[in-house]
């Protein structure tokens, strides 16, 4: 499903973020990255997003080099990789159905996405997925009066209905408590595993990392240094991950 071969990336010249990074994701895994604060990370899955373009190294998604696609071809590859932020990304002043209804806009003709008048089938898939991310009755709840769980869970209904099968999720918990946090990633969990979603999370916890995801891969320097089933990851394996970084 997702291919990273010999990635690496820069922003300014001489200091590498990403350093040779070459890594395999299987449909319908759900993968932990975990690393210190500036290890990458999130480069990471901003290349993986295609928000991004590596300096170097290719990324495929299905089968499809994201690195060297562009207009359409690259639209169409985007399409099926939806990402969740920490801070929901989300608009305010409108509702959980509408804030869903974005994941929609990529394949509504423009002056339904101006407009807000989206098709009907449309509506019944945000619908549809707010109920199964827990939200059903909350359709017209603006999201300002939203907790922050109820947030993440509209920004996932959101990626539903984009019909992606990769959701890339950067330090999704990071602003919640951790009773909201857990309920969070069990519901990812929940979607990796009846839905066959590919999950790729960015967590600083090594207990939600080995709670939730299957394998978890380390980032040190921008370099992996392990990447193995999560249930082999000793404290002792954190701690040397967590170590002051060069």
């Amino acid at each position: 499903m997702i291919r990273v071969t010999n990635v690496t990336h820069f922003y300014e010249p001489g200091k590498p973020v990403l350093r040779g990074v070459s890594l395999a994701v299987p449909r319908g895994a759900f993968v932990a990255i975990a690393g210190a604060s500036g290890a990458g990370k999130s480069t990471l899955l901003s290349i993986l997003n295609g928000m991004t373009v590596p300096r170097e190294g290719t990324v495929e998604i299905a089968g499809a080099d994201l690195t060297r696609a562009s207009g359409g071809a690259r639209r169409r590859i985007q399409s099926g990789v939806a990402m969740i932020y920490q801070d929901f990304r989300l608009v305010a002043e409108c509702s959980a159905l509408e804030n869903t209804l974005n994941g929609a806009l990529a394949r509504t003709a423009l002056w339904r996405a101006m407009t807000g008048v989206f098709a009907e089938r449309e509506r019944l898939a945000a619908r549809d997925a707010l109920a199964a991310v827990g939200l059903s009755g909350m359709e017209d709840t603006p999201v300002s009066r939203l907790s922050g769980g109820q947030k993440q869970r509209v920004a996932i209904a959101r990626a539903l209905v984009q019909g992606a099968e990769i959701i890339l999720a950067d330090e999704p918990v990071a602003s919640l408590d951790p009773g909201s946090a857990g309920q969070i990633l069990a519901l990812l969990q929940n979607l990796q595993q009846t839905r066959s979603l590919t999950v790729v999370m960015n967590s600083h916890s090594p207990d939600e990392a080995r709670r939730y995801a299957e394998r978890i891969v380390g980032i040190r320097d921008g370099r992996i240094v392990r990447d193995a089933p999560a249930c082999d990851w000793t404290d002792a394996h954190f701690a040397e991950l967590y170590r002051r970084q060069a």
